[in-house]
């Protein structure tokens, strides 16, 4: 694993971004995860996962380096498709995955955390999907996902704005389940764990299927709709400004095109 580590200990498994300094998701960081789902999945001793970021972030956000090097529509739709796919995957995993956030969960890596049963935070830490600020959109599944935490008026505030919000306002706002000091979140999402973990298997499982019962037709919908516009919007010139600008470390000029 290059951006990666795993291990498992008591019937609890905890996944490490290591992807410095950001732990920024890329294409091969998401492959890995998938690959430690497939190890994870069958392992009876594994009951319940904790995944958090190495250094001073959860995830900052999707690798922008790398949409340099996808040129078409349908590779960002791809792409997008990819990610969808590993998070509805992660959603419907038959065994709790604990999301403990410090630091930040931007982007990609709010969408990585929405896609967990439960998301611990540090009350400081920053949520956000600040996709717009560059000219693009969310493209795994975070236009849906998020609706379904905050309401549909505070995920267009946050989507339209870029602006994101504190591990405090997330709990509050219904996107985070508790927050605590930065230093005390991955123990109290090990204290959970650990509850979990003594509970029965075969319920957990049961559980989980059923709460995605909640799902409707119009969320699958709508990933697929994503996924489209992702690529879609990806090769407009306003996007190309704001992947150029983000690069550069300046403020885009976008010119509706």
């Amino acid at each position: 694993m290059e951006y990666l580590k795993w291990s498992y200990e008591d019937g609890l498994a905890t996944i490490t971004i290591e992807r410095p300094p950001a732990n920024a998701l890329s294409s091969g960081l998401l492959r890995e995860l998938s690959a430690v789902l497939d190890e994870i999945e069958p392992n009876r001793e594994i009951k319940v996962i904790v995944i958090h970021g190495e250094g001073r972030f959860f995830s900052a956000g999707a690798d922008i380096k790398e949409f340099t090097t996808v040129s078409t529509s349908e590779g960002f739709t791809n792409l997008g498709q990819f990610g969808q796919d590993l998070f509805d995957r992660m959603e419907k995993f038959p065994k709790p995955i604990i999301a403990a956030i410090h630091g930040a969960a931007l982007g990609g890596g709010l969408e990585l955390a929405m896609a967990c049963h439960i998301r611990y935070v540090s009350e400081t830490a920053k949520l956000g999907l600040p996709e717009l600020q560059l000219g693009l959109i969310p493209g795994f599944a975070g236009t849906q996902r998020l609706p379904k935490y905050v309401g549909v008026d505070r995920a267009a505030e946050m989507l339209f704005t870029s602006e994101p919000i504190t591990g405090l306002e997330a709990v509050q706002f219904g996107l985070a389940t508790r927050a605590f000091p930065e230093n005390e979140v991955l123990e109290n999402a090990y204290k959970l764990a650990k509850k979990i973990a003594k509970k029965s298997p075969g319920s957990i499982k049961a559980a989980i299927e059923l709460l995605n019962y909640a799902k409707t037709e119009e969320f699958y919908e709508g990933t697929k709709r994503e996924a489209e516009l992702f690529g879609e919007v990806f090769v407009s010139k306003d996007a190309q400004e704001g992947i150029k600008a983000f690069i550069e470390k300046r403020e885009p000029q976008f010119k509706g095109e």
